[in-house]
């Protein structure tokens, strides 16, 4: 049996999660798939799977394994687009990552160019707020907002996150609009869930610090749903502009406390350490660079900018 190939097999079933999975994954029948992680367990000496009639993981063994067939497997393909014509058609799987809001927002012309231009390729785009492993998850990308957590990625950064401190006119008609963040104390506030805990930071121009403790009317781990709670009237928000531009423009929702500044968060394209890129891969990360480097659709030019 091709060592290769007791490779791909482990790899599919562990990134697939389960046999069956793999084996439609790969073309495969599911005993063949089976066979050939049986052959590598017993050529090896090692448990590589722990399977249950419940679920499937991997053993320490397993894990350690995963990662470098993930990495000969990824080699053996690099080498493989290296010496082959960089004007044949892109060809394989490539997953990609992205917060749920700013896919759904703004990656849609991205995949479909990319997809149109490429139909050899298999995307899978999956969006989810959530920190994923790109390694044990399989991933190939990944957009990521805010601090990268995992020093070993490889980060590409794309673009600036503004945030901004955002209210209906009805609501600030009602009760009033802040001018000093510790006004904000009196508001209702509507908190991103995942970061409840998390003060809004707010600076003013000579750098002095203030951290309202405003009172969380609402919390959702969305923040589209935060914006649509914000135009309906029931309190403060603070969330980037990307999701806000549209009901900025619409005048939904209006901007307050701009003379106090509240932290950058950064746009990063990453991707996991000890591996060459594929050249798909490369290929959909350069779109990725062109399309949200520089201007992009949620920031106003000088000329319109409040």
């Amino acid at each position: 049996m091709d060592r290769f190939e007791e490779l791909r097999a482990f790899v599919g079933v562990v990134e697939s999660g389960s046999f069956s999975a793999a084996a439609e994954r790969l073309e495969l029948a599911k005993s063949a798939v089976s066979r050939r992680v049986s052959d590598l367990e017993r050529r090896l000496g090692v448990q590589l799977l722990s399977r249950t009639t419940r679920r499937l993981g991997l053993t320490d063994a397993g894990a350690a394994m995963h990662q470098h067939a993930r990495r000969l497997l990824a080699d053996l393909e690099e080498a493989e687009q290296s010496v082959s014509s960089e004007h044949s058609a892109l060809s394989g799987r490539l997953k990609v990552t992205a917060p749920l809001t700013f896919g759904l927002r703004h990656m849609a012309p991205v995949v479909s160019a990319f997809c149109s231009a490429n139909p050899r390729v298999q995307l899978e785009l999956d969006l989810n707020d959530r920190q994923v492993d790109l390694v044990e998850e399989g991933f190939d990308l990944a957009v990521r907002i805010g601090t990268l957590a995992d020093s070993s990625l490889i980060a590409r950064r794309l673009n600036r996150i503004r945030m901004l401190t955002v209210a209906s006119p009805a609501y600030l008609t009602i009760h009033g609009e802040p001018t000093h963040p510790l006004q904000l104390e009196q508001h209702a506030g509507l908190v991103y869930g995942l970061h409840a805990q998390s003060p809004w930071r707010y600076r003013d121009q000579d750098g002095r610090l203030f951290q309202p403790n405003v009172p969380r009317r609402y919390l959702s781990n969305n923040g589209e749903n935060l914006c649509a709670m914000a135009s309906a009237g029931l309190g403060v928000a603070v969330l980037p502009r990307f999701i806000l531009h549209r009901a900025l423009d619409a005048g939904a929702l209006v901007a307050i406390l701009g003379d106090y500044g509240l932290p950058e968060q950064a746009l990063h394209l990453v991707y996991p350490p000890g591996r060459y890129l594929s050249r798909r891969a490369r290929v959909f990360a350069d779109d990725l660079l062109e399309a949200f480097s520089g201007d992009v659709p949620w920031e106003p030019d000088t000329a319109s900018a409040r």
